[in-house]
């Protein structure tokens, strides 16, 4: 009862991450079910069922205020979707803690490119045909990285859009939730096929991240874009931190 109590705080975090920055969800999920006892690949195939169905609910609140960008979901979501349940399959080839010091790295690489961005910019004039082709292959991309390590891929789209797209800050993040939604769905239909999560765990960080997300979504609104821009940076670059000091790895790696 306590670790469910305690995972549900947890996903309180999470979702609350979701729906104002529109990512962070699996970073945080990774590590709070890591914190709880829960092995590497289970965490992340759990993480990515949690982060599906809580992006979807803070995406509904972006969507109510126009805060999506439903051209940039056409072109990147179908190729994102095919790509993260290609990534989800493979991820059962992988050692587990590789897969950790991988999804470890894209965070660090994008919150440093976050912080250093100084606004949004615009997007490269080209042939219609030209830019959609390059978008759907970006989304595939990004796809199969962040199914592979199993994240939503919110830490990749946000800045994707942010600062490749052209997009607001506040319109990447509520377009980079409908992406995060398809991808870790699909993502998670990949990896179950070498795992079975905990439902009764799933359910109780569902649970919070679910209140969060909407919570999340409410208040982002009321936050200057630079803001978002400087807290996303910070928090994605912390959790990598963190992540590499408990990584067995990098231990073996400086020792002695």
């Amino acid at each position: 009862m306590p670790e469910l109590a305690l995972a549900f705080a947890g996903g309180l975090a999470v979702g609350a991450s979701l729906g104002l920055l529109g990512g962070g969800g699996t970073i945080l999920t990774v590590p709070l079910l890591l914190a709880l006892g829960v092995a590497p690949k289970p965490a992340i195939a759990l993480a990515l069922g949690v982060v599906a169905v809580t992006a979807a609910i803070a995406a509904a609140r972006h969507a109510r205020a126009g805060q999506v960008d439903w051209r940039a979901v056409a072109l990147f979501g179908p190729a994102t979707a095919l790509g993260g349940f290609a990534g989800g399959r493979g991820a059962g080839f992988v050692d587990e803690e590789v897969l950790l010091l991988i999804f470890t790295g894209l965070m660090a690489a994008a919150g440093l490119a976050m912080l250093r961005a100084g606004g949004p910019r615009r997007a490269v004039a080209r042939p219609a045909a030209r830019q959609s082709a390059a978008l759907a292959l970006q989304g595939a991309a990004i796809g199969a990285l962040t199914g592979l390590v199993g994240a939503g891929g919110g830490f990749l789209f946000v800045p994707a859009l942010a600062l490749l797209g052209g997009l607001p800050m506040r319109r990447a993040v509520g377009t980079s939730l409908v992406m995060i939604a398809a991808n870790a769905g699909a993502a998670l239909l990949g990896h179950l096929a070498h795992v079975r999560p905990d439902l009764g765990l799933a359910g109780a960080v569902t649970g919070g991240a679910g209140v969060g997300a909407w919570l999340g979504a409410a208040f982002a609104g009321r936050v200057r874009e630079a803001a978002l821009r400087r807290g996303f940076g910070l928090f994605v670059l912390a959790v990598a931190a963190w992540m590499l000091a408990r990584s067995p790895l990098v231990r073996a790696w400086l020792a002695p």
